[in-house]
């Protein structure tokens, strides 16, 4: 029997009765005795299936998540807790709620008996570590508030926080070995690069983690006070035992702390951090927890949420419902956190310190997701904090140059797509709800409009973003159009007419992308021509093909400044109508096994993942609003439970939960700057929403049940009201919406157009400016761009009647060029040049493209120059070998079809020229698309022979391994050579798997490969 097996028999006992005792004082689990909003709270949701949650304890918007780790790699441990789990790592400090990628987990504490033990243990062998086993039913969860028992050790563990520390109560059993190990290399999906340990009392312990991961550069410093003094100490150092016992630094240290402790004896332990220093860090401590009372604490957390939460009370008999949402509002307001200590100091995006004057500084903004509906909810129950949020982002902006897109501890991780602190911004200044400078608002804005990465060169030069040049192209092109029309009406609030006209030419930019034959909207190339490679279910990723964590389905629906305009591409209401019906009867599959957030379908419609998070209210623009209260009805009981595996997809730092909070209430902001709530079908017989300007919003439903979801009709404050939208200003100003429900739906309620929302991206009355549309750049027939001894041309254009002029001596061309009227035949290298011209249009942008004339005769597989692998090309991506030499060099997008792909394996390839040649540079081309699990090589040497058999080096490049998530590039390799040869050999070393901060980490890295250049 081993040690484990031992203790945890002897006192399997003390556990039991300890357990028995706090279940009398903190019930969370029940159903019934609930009088206040925080008895609703379920921590547990979310933390099975794919939610990616964590159930442990913290205050609204806290810097401090006090949290069990179960695991620390993998997708569905992001929050390093899972439910399908069943033992314990240790308590940990920060967490992330609900996103798709993993990092934190700092300053971890485990409590356990025995002798000397700081390996964690492993899932398969706990009794290898300090890891312990422990049951479900074991667990109590609640709002600030989180408890278990240790099995292996008979350890009850407890713990609470406040805003900036955390406060552990841990009960032994008799034991003459007490410990608590403290692992600084502990993290989730992360690496510790420097950490030290000291022992700064006789019952306080002080150091740093600073690591990299999804945030590159994190520092977290932290004081850790104990109830009773320390009987001893031992540091180590990457799991050695340091001679020094005061002090310890290094990439991994630990220390493993013990006390003398008597049968059922708590030791406490505070843990203050903070981002700036150690002094900070105690200072935190000392200011928020001064004494040792922990009851007190958790009493404290419970008011403090419940005071949060009681911003909306809801009624009625379902208690499973008021479970789900006073959950949801929960999850909604731990995110973004605190990131600011108690003297106003933090560590700022430029690494520096700063002190935050007139305003609370936070972190941690996953706006890809939350600025759909969290930001909105905030407008309604904490517009102080979203005022605060708002000045974090505009500092953060002064002190980086650029917004936010998904911060993360003062790092901004660039995840995701798009610039969306744009419309935060804007709906918290045209509600009135920020003091922020208008004017540092707008330039902020317009300065990440106007950058030149992630596809925003091509928009600017192009006037849309083609998917041969940039990878998802659809989905940033929409939602560039939303948040540009969200810049607009600040143009339009600051006289600034000129940019008013131009960012609503931008919002509608998404049009370009309509294709009326597949009514989707698609990717199309520079040139115009839309994307032969084209599945409306099929799905992709960041970074790979045409969309983001999603397919046609998902993104052609998003257009909310402009829904009246989507509805015209479609001819009207009824085709509009019916690609919207259709939706919801496609076959709910997920065809790419790399879209992990594809989840909660119906039909095509993905609940558990936000481009789809609007769509059912959508039948309101149309005057179909029962169809808008029977989807959100049927999402409401398909996609949500009280159950841990009780959220379809990832709760995303909110925004899973804020469209069920709003959605329960009612309504949904379909544009969230807009201003406008699109009703839907209400959840409670009773809402009232509680206004921090002292007003009261009532919405009372009556004969309301499970079945009866449609509405019949409303009255809002004793007037009939037939509107199938309400205003905020309704909301803030007070007042009683009350709703008669029935089992069938009313097609009449809020039917006609005057009923129905509006949304344009150009305001009701107003007109473009007059200018003429610019035609698509012509294009060549055959993308190939080498040649052997001749090659003849032939140009086309996407758009009909245009005539073509070109030049062929590097001038740029105009109308007095040789026009196009048959193929040009070209002999000798070449820079091509070519506009398309047409009466009543722009001229269109100068295409461009160079021929090689090369010294391959040709690219077939019998024919010289040959290629051959030592290792195949990998499926799908075994496209032929002699791709690799066609001249046609792929672009950031790995599915245009250009690039080879090789997955774990080395790459090499020797070319046989037909004769001995004069060779002058070499290259080969790798694409980096880390979050598609494709990463340039770590290391390329190029080689020549002239005999087949003994090669000469003539570079050799080594790279380090990317370290985040958001690297997309052509990574492009050199060589210069002068040497007469007749075989060229390549290699490549493949990085193997992916590294520990990737959220696939441990599986295979792929290669993609194209084009291999040889210059004579």
């Amino acid at each position: 029997m081993n040690i484990k097996s031992f203790i945890f028999s002897s006192v399997l006992s003390v556990g039991v009765m300890l357990q028995v005792a706090v279940m009398a004082n903190v019930n969370s689990d029940s159903k019934v005795s609930r009088e206040k909003p925080s008895d609703y709270v379920n921590p547990k949701i979310g933390t099975g299936g794919h939610g990616h949650t964590y159930p442990g304890a913290t205050r609204p918007f806290g810097m401090v998540q006090l949290s069990p780790d179960t695991g620390i790699r993998g997708w569905d441990w992001c929050s390093g807790y899972h439910a399908s789990d069943s033992s314990i790592i240790g308590f940990s400090h920060t967490h992330l709620s609900g996103t798709g990628g993993g990092d934190l987990g700092d300053i971890l504490l485990m409590p356990y008996i025995g002798t000397t033990n700081v390996n964690p243990g492993t899932k398969a062998d706990p009794d290898a570590g300090y890891r312990s086993r422990f049951e479900k039913k074991d667990e109590i969860a609640k709002a600030g508030y989180y408890s278990v028992i240790l099995k292996d050790y008979g350890i009850k563990a407890e713990l609470t926080t406040t805003p900036r520390a955390g406060f552990h109560k841990y009960t032994f059993p008799k034991s003459k070995e007490a410990n608590i190990v403290l692992d600084l290399e502990h993290g989730i999906g992360d690496k510790s690069k420097e950490t030290f340990i000291k022992v700064a009392g006789e019952n306080e312990i002080e150091g740093l983690r600073r690591s990299q991961g999804w945030a590159k550069d994190q520092f977290v410093y932290f004081v850790a006070q104990f109830s009773k003094p320390i009987k001893n100490v031992e540091l180590f150092i990457d799991d050695e035992l340091s001679q020094d016992i005061q002090y310890v630094e290094g990439q991994s240290t630990k220390a493993n702390i013990k006390f003398k402790t008597k049968k059922g004896e708590s030791v406490l332990v505070k843990v203050g951090i903070s981002a700036v220093s150690v002094d900070n860090a105690r200072e935190n401590l000392n200011t928020e927890i001064s004494h040792w009372d922990f009851e007190k604490v958790v009493a404290e957390s419970d008011e403090v949420w419940n005071g949060r939460l009681s911003a909306i009370e809801v009624e009625g008999n379902n208690e499973d419902d008021k479970e789900i949402f006073y959950t949801s509002m929960y999850h909604a307001m731990i995110v973004p956190n605190l990131f600011m200590d108690v003297n106003h100091e933090y560590r700022g995006m430029d690494g520096d310190i700063h002190t935050a004057e007139g305003f609370t500084y936070y972190t941690l903004f996953s706006l890809w997701d939350t600025f759909r509906a969290t930001h909105p909810l905030y407008s309604i129950v904490a517009p102080e904090n979203n005022n605060d949020f708002v000045k974090s982002m505009l500092t953060m902006y002064q002190q980086s140059g650029k917004l936010p897109i998904w911060e993360l501890h003062g790092n901004e991780t660039g995840t995701m797509i798009g610039y969306h602190s744009v419309p935060v911004i804007v709906d918290a200044i045209l509600k009135g709800q920020t003091d922020a400078n208008v004017e540092l608002a707008y330039e902020a804005m317009k300065s990440s409009a106007m950058a030149d990465d992630r596809g925003l060169y091509y928009l600017q030069k192009y006037g849309f973003i083609p998917h041969d040049e940039e990878a998802n192209s659809v989905s940033k092109m929409v939602e560039y159009a939303f948040d540009d029309w969200c810049i607009a009406q600040i143009a339009k609030l600051l006289e600034k007419e000129d940019d008013y006209y131009y960012f609503v030419e931008r919002a509608q930019a998404y049009k370009l992308l309509y294709d009326e034959q597949t009514s989707f909207l698609r990717g199309r190339d520079i040139s115009g021509v839309w994307n032969p490679d084209f599945d409306p279910m099929a799905i992709s990723t960041l970074g790979r093909g045409d969309y983001t964590e999603g397919n046609a389905w998902h993104y052609t629906f998003f257009a909310p400044q402009d829904v009246n305009g989507l509805i015209d591409l479609y001819g009207g209401k009824y085709g509009f109508e019916k690609k919207m019906d259709d939706m919801w009867e496609q076959e709910a599959v997920n065809d790419n096994e790399h879209a992990h957030d594809v989840t909660g379908l119906i039909g095509q419609y993905a609940h558990g993942n936000e481009p789809s998070h609007h769509a059912a209210y959508l039948y309101n623009y149309i005057g179909k609003p029962w169809k808008t209260q029977k989807w959100v009805a049927e999402i409401m009981a398909t996609q949500y439970s009280t159950d841990r595996d009780g959220l379809s997809g990832n709760e995303d730092c909110g925004q899973m939960s804020s469209w069920y909070v709003l959605s329960a209430m009612g309504f949904y902001p379909v544009n969230p700057a807009q201003g406008d709530y699109i009703i839907g079908t209400p959840t409670f017989d009773k809402v009232t929403v509680n206004m921090s300007n002292g007003n009261q919003f009532v919405i009372q439903s009556n004969n309301l049940s499970k079945d009866n979801v449609y509405i019949q009709s409303a009255i809002l404050n004793g007037l009939t009201f037939d509107k199938s939208y309400i205003t905020h200003e309704q909301i803030k100003n007070g007042g009683l919406m009350s709703f008669k429900m029935g089992l069938t739906a009313n097609r009449k309620w809020a039917a006609s157009d005057q009923s129905s929302p509006v949304s344009t991206a150009l305001a009701v009355g107003e007109s473009m400016p007059e200018s003429l549309t610019k035609l698509f750049m012509p294009y060549t027939v055959d993308k190939s761009r080498m040649f052997g001894d001749e090659r003849i041309v032939e140009l086309k254009t996407y758009d009909e009647g245009t005539e073509i002029f070109y030049t062929l001596d590097g001038t740029e061309p105009s109308v007095e060029s040789f026009k196009y009227e048959e193929p040009i035949m070209l002999t000798s290298s070449t820079v091509l040049k070519a506009i398309a011209v047409k009466e009543g249009f722009a001229v269109s942008d100068v295409f461009e493209t160079k021929f090689i004339k090369s010294i391959f005769k040709n690219n077939s597989s019998d024919a010289y120059p040959k290629i051959s692998l030592t290792v195949p090309l990998s499926k799908p991506y075994d496209l032929k070998k002699e791709m690799l030499l066609d001249g046609m060099y792929g672009g950031s997008n790995f599915r245009s079809g250009n690039w080879a792909g090789i997955q774990q394996d080395d790459f090499e390839a020797t070319i046989e020229l037909e004769e001995t040649t004069l060779v002058h540079s070499l290259g080969i081309n790798f694409l980096e698309c880390t979050s598609a699990w494709i990463f340039a090589p770590l290391e390329v040497e190029f080689l020549v022979s002239e005999d087949g058999v003994n090669f000469e080096s003539v570079k050799l490049e080594q790279l380090e391994m990317p370290d985040d998530h958001t690297k997309i590039s052509v990574r492009k390799f050199r060589s210069g050579v002068d040497k007469k040869v007749k075989f060229v050999r390549v290699k490549a070393k493949n990085p193997g798997i992916l590294p520990k901060w990737h959220a696939g980490a441990g599986s295979g890295i792929w290669m993609f490969i194209d084009e291999i250049i040889i210059e004579g």
